[in-house]
């Protein structure tokens, strides 16, 4: 879950730049009349996005009551009821698109993922996202990702080392450039991104904890897998799409890492309706 201070903020901006100097279309409505507004999904999918919509109606209106019928994770078919507010009408309108905004995106990724997941059960080979989100997100989506069923990666360049063609020429070579991440952050995961099988076997004699196959084919993966006899774990990169997603999970990679995840949005299709 989410804290307040991850979410907080973003829902302070969406309310500012959406009601402005106010919402002269709410104002047409009586401040005295009261109203109860259902939300249903038309279409099925995975609800992530809660904890945004109630911190918006609270936002705009403290008074209004959100009651959910469904919890983030919860699979969804079309037509189902996933929350009813109440209250003062005029806030409930006012709130309505920017609350709406943050659950259609947020089950847009959760439906993706789960989505995606789907086409690799079965396999051992657990999907991660990347740190490719829409700025200031990146929270936000990674919980998404793992509402639909699929995992993270690191959440941005402090919590792991990912060390790239341009690190390792840098630093002098593949080696040189584990040793100096290990000497730097002790106890800091590292994985490394190879090109070939034998920049993979110069990764694990440096004892790299995974080791990223980049745009590898796959019978160069299953080469790897059987090189590597589950010394490191091994992530593939590159490539990676609907249709080619299950032949490489059966090569039997750990992991792989899909920035589609976070970059392709659809938002789930929901509609909300006064009573």
């Amino acid at each position: 879950m989410l804290t307040q201070s991850d979410i907080a903020p973003l829902v302070a901006l969406a309310l500012e730049e959406d009601i402005g100097s106010g919402d002269i279309t709410a104002g047409l409505v009586s401040a005295d009349e009261k109203a109860i507004a259902s939300v249903i999904t038309r279409e099925s999918g995975v609800l992530c996005g809660t904890q945004f919509v109630d911190a918006v109606f609270d936002a705009v209106d403290s008074s209004l009551e959100v009651a959910w019928l469904k919890v983030d994770g919860d699979k969804l078919k079309a037509n189902d009821r996933l929350f009813t507010v109440s209250g003062a009408a005029r806030s409930i309108l006012t709130a309505e698109r920017a609350a709406l905004n943050f659950l259609q995106m947020l089950s847009g990724t959760a439906s993706y993922s789960a989505k995606l997941a789907a086409l690799v059960k079965g396999t051992s080979a657990r999907l991660l996202d990347t740190r490719k989100t829409i700025p200031g997100f990146r929270l936000a989506q990674k919980y998404a990702v793992t509402c639909g069923g699929c995992h993270n990666h690191r959440i941005g360049l402090y919590d792991a080392f990912l060390i790239k063609e341009n690190h390792i020429a840098a630093c002098g070579g593949i080696r040189e450039a584990i040793e100096t991440a290990r000497a730097n952050a002790p106890g800091k995961p590292v994985e490394i991104e190879v090109e070939s099988l034998d920049e993979l076997s110069e990764a694990l004699n440096a004892t790299a904890d995974r080791v990223m196959l980049d745009n590898f084919s796959l019978d160069d993966m299953r080469q790897a897998v059987a090189l590597n006899n589950a010394q490191a774990e091994l992530e593939a990169s590159g490539n990676v799409t609907e249709s080619t997603l299950r032949d490489i999970a059966e090569t039997g990679v750990d992991f792989i890492s899909i920035g589609a995840l976070t970059k392709v949005i659809m938002p789930l299709d929901l509609s909300m309706r006064l009573s």
